[in-house]
């Protein structure tokens, strides 16, 4: 059974992992870190459902101009082959500059021995536009 602190330590790795996949530009790689029928759930939009959709999503974030995700994470618990993340992201431009920040909470689920993001849903913390 997996104890807190190795899960926090996990989901922290994979957190890392992601943030040098997505400053690479590599949409896919992205997409690969989510499970099978993964859903991604982002402001102002529909349900993100599966792999192929997530990576258009992100292609789509980083042809907008999305440089670098930077995630710092709050809390973890885990639950088997289940865990929860707590936190905080900000989406930077090439100079550095933020672009969006807010607030995440992703399940997480075990396959095939690694942590995937199963459900990832992100809020904006900027205020809506006039």
């Amino acid at each position: 059974m997996n104890n807190t602190t190795d899960v926090l330590e996990a989901i922290v790795a994979a957190d890392e992992t992601f943030m040098e996949i997505f400053r690479k530009g590599d949409a896919a790689g992205i997409a690969a870190l989510y499970t099978e029928n993964a859903q991604f759930l982002p402001p102002n939009s529909e349900i993100v459902m599966g792999r192929q959709a997530i990576q258009a999503t992100f292609q789509a974030f980083m042809d907008m101009g999305v440089k670098a995700v930077n995630l710092e994470t709050l809390e973890v618990e885990g639950y088997g082959d289940t865990a929860s993340e707590v936190g905080t992201y900000t989406l930077e431009d090439v100079e550095g500059q933020i672009l969006d920040r807010g607030k995440f909470l992703v399940i997480w689920k075990q396959e095939a021995g690694q942590w995937k993001l199963h459900r990832d849903m992100i809020n904006t913390s900027m205020p809506a536009p006039e």
